[in-house]
């Protein structure tokens, strides 16, 4: 994928559940040498996509704080219709190079292609 490697948080593995969990892969991901993260939407506490709970940016500033990108990999299209500002904020990260909203690896592959 570009000069970016990708760590892939497999659909098996268990969900995230917090700091803890999400500094572990961190972790895992660096010693890989992993630039990017990508995580499948159902492996997210329930509590990332309701903003108000602050767990999506306690999540995302642990990747920011160790230079990693986060690939949420999965639809998310439900979770935004029911959220305007969730919605909003999906718009907002694709726009940038910390965390992206992707349907599937393929479409990660082609935006690390891109924006590299």
């Amino acid at each position: 994928m570009g000069d970016d490697r990708v760590f892939v948080y497999e659909q098996d593995k268990p969900r995230l559940r917090g700091g803890d969990d999400v500094l572990d892969l961190i972790g895992e991901a660096g010693y890989r040498g992993a630039t990017w993260v990508a995580v499948p939407v159902g492996r997210l506490p329930e509590d990332f996509f309701s903003l108000r709970t602050g767990v999506a940016g306690e999540i995302v500033q642990k990747f920011a704080n160790y230079r990693l990108g986060l690939a949420v990999v999965g639809g998310v299209a439900d979770r935004a219709a029911a959220s305007e500002s969730f919605a909003a904020w999906v718009r907002e990260a694709d726009r940038g190079r910390q965390v992206w909203f992707v349907a599937d690896l393929d479409e990660l592959r082609t935006r690390l292609g891109r924006d590299t």
